[in-house]
């Protein structure tokens, strides 16, 4: 009897050890596996762009870089039959006008999406704090603001998240949308950023106003704004603009005045 509970007990640690070794084998193949998904998508660098057309219509953004985005359920541009637009602002450091912006905005009853940097965070927690109060949106820009598909996995991760948990840990604010810096990305970091909670914002209209020695231009600067308004528009203004500044109220009450309506990213249409 004793030799019978011996062989039994013998018997059922070969099973636990067989199991054991199962299950690690497992995990592994599931995470080299993982590893391979992210790895064997492509990392060509896509800078975005814009190629505008007349009469309002809405842009070429480029069909193949358009079908990835939706691949990833980013955003680039609204549905063309709405008149509707949505405005957003990058905002890597401060130059004296997002009070100003934030003024107008205010004024005209408008919600707008500021994509911020760990830079601006760190430097001006009150105008964050203001934007988070005021019923704005706050988007990542990562925290130093490189280009992703220069970075390795891990190295994006840290870009997105350290600036995500800052974020939520000054304002308990939780961050969902994101814009590459310099408006380069990958197949492989779009893939990531999804993995992380975000969803890419791009853009179908924007101008050269991030340039500080481009300035006082405030005429080409309504003309470049209110010439290529189209439906869906994604509108991408810089914040250190001075222009921007100056004729934001004109131009919102502008494209009130056509027939548009101004929505939060939170209302996006496809």
């Amino acid at each position: 009897m004793k030799k019978i509970n011996y062989f039994l007990m013998l018997f059922a640690s070969f099973l636990l050890i067989i199991i054991f070794i199962s299950i690690s084998e497992w995990n592994i193949t599931a995470e080299v596996a993982n590893t391979k998904t992210i790895v064997s998508l492509s990392n060509t660098k896509i800078g975005w762009g814009v190629s505008r057309k007349k009469d309002h219509a809405q842009p070429d953004l480029g069909s193949k870089n358009r079908e990835l985005l939706k691949k990833y359920e980013g955003i680039d541009m609204g549905n063309s039959e709405q008149k509707v637009v949505y405005l957003t602002f990058d905002e890597g450091y401060e130059a004296g006008y997002t009070k100003q912006i934030l003024e107008t905005l205010k004024k005209n009853n408008v919600t707008a999406t500021f994509f911020i940097t760990a830079h601006y965070l760190n430097s001006q927690e009150e105008l964050v704090k203001q934007m988070i109060e005021e019923n704005h949106i706050i988007g990542n820009h990562t925290k130093n603001h490189p280009s992703l598909p220069d970075l390795k996995d891990l190295e994006i991760e840290n870009e997105i998240m350290d600036l995500h948990k800052a974020v939520y840990q000054k304002f308990n604010y939780e961050m969902k949308y994101i814009r590459p810096p310099k408006g380069e990305f990958s197949e492989r970091t779009l893939q990531i950023t999804k993995t992380l909670g975000y969803t890419t914002v791009m853009w179908s209209l924007a101008y050269d106003d991030w340039d500080e020695s481009k300035q006082n231009r405030e005429d080409y600067a309504k003309q470049k704004i209110l010439d290529n308004i189209h439906p869906g528009a994604v509108i991408l203004l810089h914040a250190n603009s001075k222009d921007n500044a100056n004729i934001l109220d004109e131009c919102i009450q502008s494209i009130k005045s056509s027939g548009y309506e101004i929505k939060s990213l939170d209302e996006f249409a496809r």
